[in-house]
């Protein structure tokens, strides 16, 4: 058995010493019993809507793959890698390393490893641009209890962004420095796989409606996460309006994303404990708020987690695809 890497436990470190740290500055005898009178009724609302967003995330990433054609993995198989690779991501450095692992999949499948990273990478960009979307539009009405520099930290942070993203994608300058560059590495393995992703990723730009359809995806996914905080905070008896979860909820989401940690953890304790507090919130109940929606994320992974008890990664179709599609090349 391999021994877990020094960067795995150095995240568990991270993970464990800074949520020891907001509990304990929370009070936990305050947060036990928060988290024990939670209400039933909104607590299953919450998870139901982690059903809904799970589902529309899949079939974000089944547009990103329309374009790959007859190179897609039937449906069955896309959805299997999907829900996997969720699942092996509760226990990897925040997002990345599902992604990695999607990516990975995808590609035993035959399709080409560029074009697996390009659809993953998208989706994700996709998923950053959607949080600070709603993050920008929600501080635009925030209300006085709102730090005053976090609407212009949000506004600024997504304007940046969006720009950012819609540069690499449409911008035939920025292709070109960024061909510059690949040609200049001196590793030809690593040239060719720089050129071949940007080929891949800039592949999207004639098919825009795909494009226009994944941020709609987005949208609606990060709305139903905000949702699901907004459901939490109700079943904790926490006084605050949904205006203030379409703030927060962004801000944290992305601090979630840092991968420093294992899945969120306690980054996610410090951002719920920091942010609810400068509105009154109770860092007992704050605190009590970010384990509840750490813990409905690992839900919504557990489908995935189902599917890879009954046959691993790819499962039993997908090895007879890899098999023909190993004959095929002479693996």
């Amino acid at each position: 058995m391999r021994r877990p890497s020094a960067g795995a436990l150095l995240r568990v470190a991270v993970a464990a010493g800074l949520t020891t740290y907001v509990l304990l500055r929370s009070n936990p005898g305050e947060a036990a019993s928060a988290l024990a009178g939670a209400s039933p009724r909104h607590l299953a609302a919450a998870v139901a809507l982690v059903l809904a967003d799970r589902s529309l995330m899949a079939f974000r990433w089944l547009v990103l793959l329309r374009p790959l054609a007859a190179a897609r993995p039937p449906f069955a198989d896309v959805l299997r890698v999907f829900f996997v690779s969720t699942f092996v991501g509760t226990f990897l450095p925040a997002s990345v390393g599902g992604d990695a692992v999607r990516a990975y999949a995808l590609s035993r499948y035959g399709v080409a490893l560029a074009s697996s990273v390009a659809s993953v990478v998208l989706d994700r960009m996709f998923g950053i641009v959607s949080v600070l979307l709603i993050g920008g539009a929600a501080a635009a009405a925030a209300p006085p209890s709102i730090p005053p520099w976090l609407p212009r930290v949000t506004m600024g942070i997504a304007v940046v962004t969006c720009t950012g993203v819609a540069v690499a994608l449409f911008s035939r300058t920025a292709e070109r420095l960024a061909r510059g560059s690949f040609e200049r590495v001196p590793w030809a393995a690593g040239r060719r796989a720089g050129l071949r992703l940007l080929e891949a990723f800039h592949g999207y730009r004639s098919h825009t409606r795909s494009l226009v359809t994944v941020l709609a995806s987005s949208l609606g996914v990060q709305g139903l996460r905000i949702a699901q905080a907004w459901l939490l905070g109700l079943a904790l008896g926490i006084p605050l309006g949904p205006v203030l979860y379409l703030v927060y909820i962004p801000i944290i989401l992305l601090i979630m994303q840092v991968p420093v940690t294992i899945n969120g953890i306690g980054t996610s304790q410090w951002a719920f404990v920091a942010l609810f507090g400068e509105s009154g919130v109770a860092a007992a109940d704050a605190f009590a708020l970010s384990v509840l929606f750490v813990a409905l994320g690992v839900v919504g992974n557990l489908p995935g987690g189902l599917l890879y008890a009954t046959g691993g990664l790819v499962g039993a179709t997908g090895d007879q695809a890899i098999k023909r599609n190993n004959r095929r090349s002479g693996g």
